[in-house]
């Protein structure tokens, strides 16, 4: 639930109120009970973060995500071309475990 802001034309009076998004919006000023209190446009609702357990590694560096990528691909790129070169050699084999057929 976000906090409003509130201001009352007729005395001035600025406060916050803490109210769900689908309330309507408060008209009278608990101060001078005139309604004429008006509900102020903020920054927009933003998330904040409060409290320990979020750490700095939670929100990496674009740098660090690219070389992280970067690695990723040469790990995948190095078990291809081994697998490729496993799977030669056990053809290779393959094929002279194979015995000949006798000449008729």
């Amino acid at each position: 639930m976000p906090n409003y802001d509130y201001e009352c034309d007729a005395c001035g009076h600025e406060w916050e109120m803490f109210q769900r998004m689908v309330e309507d919006a408060i008209k009278q000023c608990p101060k001078c009970k005139k309604k004429k209190a008006r509900r102020l446009f903020g920054t927009g609702a933003a998330i904040m973060f409060k409290g320990s357990g979020f750490y700095e590694t939670d929100y990496r560096s674009d740098s660090y995500k690219k070389a992280a990528k970067a690695d990723k691909e040469s790990q995948k790129s190095g078990t291809k071309s081994e697998s490729k070169s496993e799977s030669k050699s056990d053809s290779k084999s393959e094929s002279k475990a194979k015995p000949k057929k006798p000449k008729e």
